[in-house]
């Protein structure tokens, strides 16, 4: 198995590539979810816009998305996005204050310690 940057087991269920058995632990809860009737639906690596592409002086600077691993439609229609996270990196930080002041979406993060148990 691949291991990624953050040092995560690359996992592939269903021929999906998941960053991390977590991920792919997650992805099976939520295929559940929705089988029995608990969500209305889901998407997988939903990519939200944070900032546009701009040019100054001359420079070219690329817009910035933040691809969560999920997004969950509850059955009262409400949206929640879902990042499934080992740890909390700076740039992750920086994308989720943006997201907030962006997106009325709620923004849930699940880690290794409220799926393991510590």
């Amino acid at each position: 198995m691949a291991k990624s940057k953050h040092n995560n087991v690359k996992v592939e269920v269903e021929g999906i590539k998941f960053d991390s058995k977590l991920e792919a632990r997650y992805y099976e809860q939520v295929k559940w979810l929705k089988a029995t009737g608990g969500i209305l639906s889901f998407r997988l690596q939903p990519r939200y816009l944070l900032q546009d592409s701009f040019r100054k002086d001359g420079v070219l600077h690329r817009k910035i998305h933040y691809v969560a691993d999920f997004e969950i439609t509850h059955l009262d229609k409400t949206i929640e996005v879902i990042d499934v996270k080992g740890q909390i990196l700076p740039v992750f930080a920086l994308k989720l204050k943006m997201f907030h002041k962006l997106y009325p979406h709620k923004l849930s993060l699940i880690t290794y310690s409220v799926m393991d148990g510590g």
